[in-house]
């Protein structure tokens, strides 16, 4: 697929990122994509279940899906294999047209009621490997797509970047990548470079299935109505093409709203937005201080 558009999806072997990476393919990209496991066992759901989910297991998906899969082992939380990984993307490719900033680190506690201090602190790793790690990312990304004149760095994002949702420390994340798009739309201006973040609505994954079967009071309405993560990789390819996609980025936007904006369907069916229940992105704000 020579003339294919490529996309670089950070944290894809299993869950949101496997599906948006998975979406992309259904689309006919080109898509990297990655995360650290290279064999199934490595990672477990809620209820202490080993989750399915490889790199090479993503890639073959893409493969079927219609495009091309290409896997790559890369912990984010190393700053010298995330350039090494650029670099790859570099010499194979000659261009990245799309990033999804994805990998995020899943504490075994995030969904449990308990309040902050009776977490293990280990939770704060998601400011590491989540937010850090995706400005890391999408530094290395800009270096690509600045001299192209083109591409789309985007955040996968929540309602949690407004409403209590997982704990302070998953907050805190999400609040902070929907900043980052906000501020590097700024510094990317009238470069044909946009930064977007999508607040996904409840997800179809292995760990949300798991959650909804744990804590059915808790998730079983949401799961009902959730989105495929493909649906947001339909998402931002429709906002790379559409023609005021400039006025779009450095937006945080809700993932149900924009696909009705832009005609794109879950499967054929529109998904609710969570505005009036969970809160609302915070608007651009014009005004930047040097």
């Amino acid at each position: 697929m020579p003339d294919s558009k490529v996309a670089l999806v950070t944290g894809a072997s299993r869950g949101a990122g496997r599906g948006i990476a998975v979406g992309f393919g259904e689309l006919g990209y080109t898509v990297y994509v990655t995360g650290r496991t290279m064999h199934v066992g490595n990672a477990r759901g809620w209820d202490g279940s080993v989750l399915p989910g490889t790199v090479a297991e993503t890639a073959a998906a893409v493969d079927a899906a219609g495009g091309r899969g290409i896997p790559l082992v890369c912990d984010h939380g190393d700053d010298a294999q995330v350039a090494g990984l650029f670099d790859r993307i570099a010499a194979e490719a000659g261009r990245l047209d799309i990033l999804v900033n994805n990998a995020t680190f899943i504490h075994d506690q995030l969904i449990e009621k308990k309040p902050f201090w009776e977490k293990d602190l280990d939770a704060v790793r998601i400011l590491d490997v989540g937010l850090r790690s995706a400005y890391v990312a999408s530094w290395h990304a800009a270096r690509l797509m600045v001299p192209q004149g083109r591409g789309v760095i985007a955040f996968g994002s929540s309602f949690g970047g407004s409403c209590y949702m997982h704990g302070p420390a998953y907050g805190a994340q999400k609040a902070g990548v929907d900043k980052f798009a906000h501020d590097m739309e700024h510094d990317l201006r009238g470069t044909g470079v946009i930064a977007v973040s999508i607040w996904m609505g409840p997800l179809v994954t292995e760990r949300s299935l798991i959650a909804r079967d744990t804590n059915p009071e808790q998730y079983a309405d949401f799961i009902e109505s959730a989105e495929n993560p493909q649906f947001t990789a339909h998402i931002i390819d429709a906002i790379d093409c559409a023609p005021d996609r400039e006025a779009l980025s450095g937006q945080t936007l809700i993932g149900a709203e924009i696909g009705r904006q832009l005609g794109v369907q879950d499967r054929g069916n529109d998904r609710p937005s969570y505005r009036e229940m969970l809160g609302s992105p915070r608007p651009k704000n014009p005004a930047a201080v040097y």
